[in-house]
């Protein structure tokens, strides 16, 4: 049974599209939607950052998974699922940390601080990295995930509307906020790789 209801799900897909292929004009229209951080988690963060850990989850255990030191491994069925759970939970986290930090960041950039707006943000920037998460069902074809930075001119286009940031300042307001996410997925990254290699088995 999906989370969604078929309404929400058809919203969800055109949220997709729009904010990939027309994204100067999505941000305009996000940027006056009046909802709640809790309301855009659950209809949008939510299904979309489960597509990463399905996909790798399956891929690995179909087709095994190259880890370092090891060699192709086949994890066990509860290695793999435990990674694909702390997968999605730490880009869940990882969505909040960003949204405080663009948060955070916003008055100093010349921008104003709003917790709901720079979730938005957040949120609808992940896009491509969560959608270009499929292709990890197919190990060889992991690499193309990433396509998953077009996020980065997505979230350099949200910051000036959605957090009232200048333009001389959007600059270095979102490298330094690309930084921080760089940061965040890099932990993502290496933590699922420790949790994937500890149950991994090894076809010696």
């Amino acid at each position: 049974m999906s989370l969604l209801d078929p309404a929400m799900q058809r919203r969800l897909v055109d949220r997709v599209r729009a904010i990939i292929l027309r994204p100067k004009e999505e941000w305009l229209v996000i940027d006056k939607e009046q909802t709640d951080v809790t309301t855009i988690f659950r209809t949008y963060v939510a299904p979309l950052a489960a597509i990463p850990p399905i996909a790798t989850f399956l891929g690995t255990v179909i087709f095994g998974a190259s880890l370092p030191a090891v060699g192709l491994a086949r994890p066990t069925l509860g290695g793999a699922f435990v990674s694909a759970l702390v997968s999605y939970a730490l880009s869940l986290v990882g969505v909040y940390v960003i949204a405080r930090v663009i948060d955070y960041l916003a008055p100093r950039n010349g921008g104003q601080a709003n917790p709901v707006q720079a979730f938005k943000v957040s949120a609808y920037s992940s896009t491509p990295s969560w959608i270009a998460g499929i292709f990890s069902l197919v190990p060889a074809l992991a690499p193309l995930s990433i396509l998953g930075i077009y996020g980065v001119y997505l979230l350099y286009l949200g910051l000036p509307p959605l957090m009232k940031a200048p333009a001389e300042k959007a600059t270095s307001y979102a490298i330094t906020v690309i930084a921080v996410t760089i940061l965040v997925f890099v932990v993502i990254a290496i933590v699922t790789g420790i949790v994937l290699g500890i149950g991994a088995v090894a076809t010696l």
